[in-house]
């Protein structure tokens, strides 16, 4: 309590004999005037016998070139004036210990200084490398598309991934236009999805749609489950998402084509592939692009959820999971974790979910060039990169990490591991698996069948 006495005259005298102020090294305020340094130095060497010598000027700072930017230079400053100077042992030891800071800080700080260079250098080369392609590709390349778009030469351009000003150009041509869909299509089914989700909304029901004749699959690709889905594409770049700069053009491309294709519908994923076509194309174009790569064998039997053609999808995919990584392959066999679990998300999104925009891209890239093929190929070489790591993993944690890849994946690190994944099988290459599975599933469908009545 007497401590914090009030400063009143009836109590000046318990101030004053307070021990407590002891303790702290302090007297009361007001009561004794402050020390000069010179007096409690003379003070303390009474008391101890001992003569104080100040450290030499050299070893105080000056001019120090790096200091780090925290508290540590405090244990070379003097101690203040009410406390005991530092003895000259001290004194060196903290210089000693300063300096090993300073010099471990100093290290750190050019390792970092290095490490950016070296990442701004690598930097420089590939918008250099990606500056000199694109030359290639606008005034070679492209002008003699059909007779250049095979080559050799043209196939490890396109290996090396497509610089982003020609992307969208060259995906729509090696993605083709089988369907031969016209800008004014697109526009008359973009015109029908806004009239049906006028209907739906002023309506709030998909009565008058079921009138109109549409199908089952149609009607459950409403308007609701597309907006859902497109809050959810790319949720990081924020460009989707309502109120986004690319939503409207979004939700138009995907209702569009679900007037287009009633009899696929809206399935979830395609959200991610119309997102990336739009990122790259022009609006008509995104849904042209879109709307033929659906069409794709491999695309359009996820999409349907065709489960025989999936199943030979994922029985191929084994058979070349089983040639290039047969230890990793027969862990996953002993959890019976099948390619169903993380194969269907890798393929309804094209990778875009899964692999960072940038790197997906790429996929994309040799995707257009190789076809469905690739697209296993790059499942496999997911697997390879991360084989030591899987290989320590149970049946959960395996779904968990091929569910949600690490961000730091970098396409060199990537697109190493894919070329090292050989797609051959038994001299045979993967069309010519698939093709067999096929065949062998047809004739078992002969040899299951009923025999002719008579």
């Amino acid at each position: 309590r007497n401590f914090f006495t009030k400063r009143t005259k009836e109590l000046k005298p318990a101030v004053q004999s307070a021990p407590g102020w002891k303790l702290f090294g302090k007297v009361p305020p007001r009561e004794n005037l402050p020390k000069d340094s010179k007096i409690i130095q003379q003070e303390y060497e009474a008391r101890t016998g001992r003569m104080y010598k100040p450290p030499p000027p050299s070893a105080r700072r000056k001019n120090i070139e790096f200091e780090p930017l925290s508290t540590t230079a405090l244990i070379l400053e003097d101690r203040p004036a009410n406390l005991p100077a530092k003895s000259v042992e001290e004194a060196l030891r903290h210089r000693q210990e300063y300096d090993e800071m300073v010099a471990e800080a100093k290290k750190r700080e050019i390792k970092e200084a290095h490490k950016r260079k070296k990442i701004m250098r690598e930097r420089f080369k590939q918008e250099e490398n990606i500056a000199s392609a694109m030359v290639i590709w606008v005034n070679e390349i492209l002008p003699n598309w059909e007779g250049m778009r095979a080559t050799r030469r043209v196939r490890e351009l396109w290996w090396q991934g497509l610089p982003p000003s020609v992307r969208g150009k060259v995906w729509s041509l090696a993605v083709g236009n089988e369907l031969n869909i016209t800008p004014e299509l697109y526009e008359i089914f973009l015109s029908r999805a806004k009239e049906r989700w006028k209907s739906f909304s002023e309506t709030g029901s998909e009565n008058d749609i079921e009138d109109a004749g549409v199908s089952v699959a149609d009607r459950e690709a409403s308007l609701e489950l597309i907006k859902l889905d497109i809050s959810r594409t790319f949720p990081s770049l924020y460009i989707f998402q309502k109120g986004g700069p690319y939503h409207d053009l979004l939700h138009s491309v995907l209702g569009a084509y679900t007037c287009y294709r009633p009899d696929v519908g809206y399935v979830q994923g395609m959200s991610f592939i119309a997102a990336v076509l739009i990122l790259n194309l022009e609006e008509a174009d995104a849904f042209i692009a879109f709307a033929n790569l659906l069409n794709k064998p491999c695309q359009l039997a996820f999409f349907r959820v065709d489960h025989s053609m999936m199943l030979k999808y994922f029985a191929a995919f084994e058979v070349f999971f089983e040639e290039n990584l047969p230890k990793l392959f027969l862990h996953f066999k002993s959890y019976s974790l099948t390619p169903d679990i993380y194969l269907i998300d890798w393929i309804f999104t094209l990778y875009s979910k899964s692999l960072p925009l940038d790197l997906a891209c790429r996929v994309w890239d040799v995707f257009c060039r190789d076809g469905e093929e690739f697209l296993f190929r790059t499942g496999l070489g997911i697997l390879r990169l991360y084989e030591d790591i899987l290989l320590q993993m149970d049946f959960i944690h395996i779904a968990q990490f091929l569910t949600k890849l690490p961000e730091d994946i970098t396409s060199e690190k990537l697109f190493s591991c894919i070329a090292a994944i050989q797609m051959q099988n038994s001299n045979k290459k993967w069309a010519q698996v698939f093709a067999s599975l096929m065949k062998d599933n047809k004739e078992g469908d002969k040899n299951h069948s009923p025999a002719p009545k008579s």
